[in-house]
């Protein structure tokens, strides 16, 4: 046959496809599972480096298969070997060899079906896990989770930055918006899939606006930050260079930390007067009121860049355009920290920060009801106003240029990505702070602090002002001979939840010798006017017995927080306190009153 003229185009050659390089024997690639050797006669190493292309028919017909019996060593069976003779050379096709491997596939020839049930049953192992209650992931949680929860239910929260969330906020927080990474802002997000995160965001921007009554042309919103702490710092880092001046008020007058603080001592405290320099304003010390001639002064003096007005411990209404005028006469954008009476605000039931100040703060628990969290809102648009003369500031703009700061200080300068699942418990609070419902909330809780004040002023307490304007009022605790350290302490073993803090007093020293006392969580579980005052007996019961205590072990403190234990008075005042609180419902049917 003439290997030239065949028409197949299958074409096998042997050797070197190049015939003028030099031939070297090829070395024998290893089989994957070395189950076959494929080994050639010597004579085949004597065949030319390069074949004509050899038709396939042609290669079937030279191809002769002879079998050939080999004995096994040791006895046994024997082992057949197929021999192959291609163009007249010798090749050899040996058995697969017994490796563990492949007896095990052979004892096993449906290990792929096994594979696939080992893998179900993995699947259906991580399915179980994610898919546990917490009572069976984790029962030590679990237990002391319901302990807390009996805390809650049983005790009378009076403490003035507690409140409790409804089911809707509690759900939102629980669900699977925590899953979500979105850092950025919407419609500029670092990773994909947050199409609905973006609409979830927006839609808290807008009822934030609409829950304070302001137009969007006007401010702006930035819903990020993890804490109105965390919401303060960001309005100092966008706005600020590191060692810039900042101006609040006092701690100890009700001021916050986070607005800059420094203990007598000279001890910097809190991030804002470690990073920029602080220097407080104080209220006056015979009436507890800010001085706002005294402030002026300072700030003239001292000329910080941010004046900030707000407070954690501060009973009385703002003058905000008072404040507005200093920040003008200094040359200082004048910030808000309204986290205290946001809910106030939202209802007009105080003075209104947004109509004078330039950035306004908050958290949004408290009296919002919602979710533990911050937010930041800043002015857009033209500016309302000039700085004053005396200003040190070089922006000459006529524009706010304050979005672009703030929303660069919360991400990327300060935090990563926010918490979806706070966001959309925001945007449910917020609805809820634009109904009629929420007004009366607020008007009551106004109502119920005025009336514990009223209460606790005929039974011959001080009061800081003698009274309240919103939510909270400050015991002074000192004139009984206690400090707000061992009255809390004493509270606490009676169910009863409040928080020592610092009275200025009148002679100009810190004295821890008071308590801050708050309306908004028992308004929220259903308390009035008349439940404020069985509270106010509760109360003066409660300093009753620490009198007494203190009286007994004299200034061994640790002999007075032993006492608590077995003290019958304090046991007895504690079941009155059970009894009454388990009257009211918790807002949240997740909570039950068992």
């Amino acid at each position: 046959m003439d290997l030239s003229r065949s028409q197949s185009n299958f074409q096998l050659g042997f050797g070197c496809s190049h015939a003028s390089m030099t031939p070297t024997p090829t070395p024998r690639a290893p089989i994957a599972d070395d189950s076959i050797n494929l080994q050639v006669d010597q004579s085949f190493r004597s065949l030319p480096t390069t074949f004509p292309p050899i038709p396939l028919q042609l290669l079937e017909q030279k191809v002769e298969k002879i079998t050939v019996e080999e004995p096994k060593k040791d006895g046994g069976d024997q082992k057949e070997d197929e021999h192959f003779r291609i163009l007249g050379h010798h090749m050899c096709l040996k058995r697969q060899r017994d490796c563990p491997l492949l007896l095990s596939q052979a004892k096993h020839p449906k290990r792929s079906s096994i594979g696939d049930s080992d893998l179900e049953s993995r699947r259906a192992a991580v399915r179980a896990w994610g898919d546990q209650p917490i009572h069976l992931a984790d029962p030590d949680i679990h237990e002391l989770m319901e302990k807390e929860k009996q805390r809650q239910v049983r005790g009378i929260e009076l403490i003035a930055s507690e409140n409790f969330v409804c089911r809707a906020v509690m759900e939102a927080l629980g669900s699977h918006l925590t899953n979500k990474y979105s850092e950025g802002m919407p419609g500029a997000r670092y990773y994909t899939g947050n199409q609905y995160i973006d609409q979830i965001e927006n839609l808290c921007i807008e009822r934030a606006l609409t829950a304070f009554g302001l137009e969007s042309d006007k401010w702006g919103v930035n819903v990020q930050p993890y804490s109105c702490t965390s919401a303060n710092f960001a309005v100092y880092t966008g706005l600020l260079l590191p060692g810039e001046r900042i101006m609040g008020l006092d701690s100890p007058s009700g001021g916050h930390m986070s607005h800059g603080y420094c203990t007598p001592g000279g001890k910097k405290i809190s991030a804002a007067s470690i990073f920029f320099e602080s220097f407080p304003y104080k209220v006056n010390p015979q009436t507890g009121y800010i001085d706002y001639d005294k402030l002026e002064d300072k700030a003239l003096d001292y000329r910080p860049k941010i004046l900030i007005c707000g407070g954690s411990s501060y009973p009385r209404d703002w003058d905000f355009a008072r404040v507005r005028q200093i920040a003008d006469k200094c040359g200082a954008v004048l910030m808000c920290d309204m986290a205290h009476i946001s809910g106030l605000v939202a209802t007009k039931e105080c003075s209104n920060p947004f109509d004078h100040c330039d950035i306004v703060t908050s958290t949004t628990h408290k009296g919002l009801r919602g979710p533990r969290g911050g937010i930041i809102f800043y002015r857009r648009g033209p500016k309302i106003r000039k700085q004053g003369h005396h200003s040190s500031h070089s922006d000459t703009s006529t524009h706010y240029d304050l979005e672009e700061k703030i929303n660069f200080a919360v991400f990327p300068s300060l935090q990563g990505g926010p918490h979806n699942n706070h966001i959309a418990a925001l945007a449910i609070a917020l609805k809820q702070v634009a109904t009629p419902e929420y007004k009366a909330y607020i008007q009551q809780m106004k109502k119920n602090a005025q009336a514990l004040a009223a209460a606790l002023l005929r039974r011959k307490c001080r009061l800081v002002t003698d009274g309240t304007d919103n939510h909270l009022l400050l015991w002074d605790l000192t004139p009984m001979g206690l400090t707000g350290k061992v009255y809390e302490k004493v509270c606490e073993m009676c169910h009863i939840t409040l928080n020592k803090t610092a009275i200025f007093g009148d002679n100009g020293t810190i004295s821890p010798g008071g308590v801050r006392i708050g309306t908004p969580a028992m308004t929220t579980r259903g308390c009035i006017e008349s439940d404020f005052e069985t509270m106010a007996d509760f109360l003066i019961k409660a300093a009753q017995i620490t009198s007494a205590l203190q009286r007994e072990h004299g200034k061994s403190h640790k002999e007075f927080v032993k006492s608590l234990c077995t003290n019958k008075d304090i046991s007895e005042l504690r079941n009155r306190v059970e009894a009454f609180a388990l009257q009211y419902e918790m807002p949240a049917s997740l909570i039950r009153i068992e």
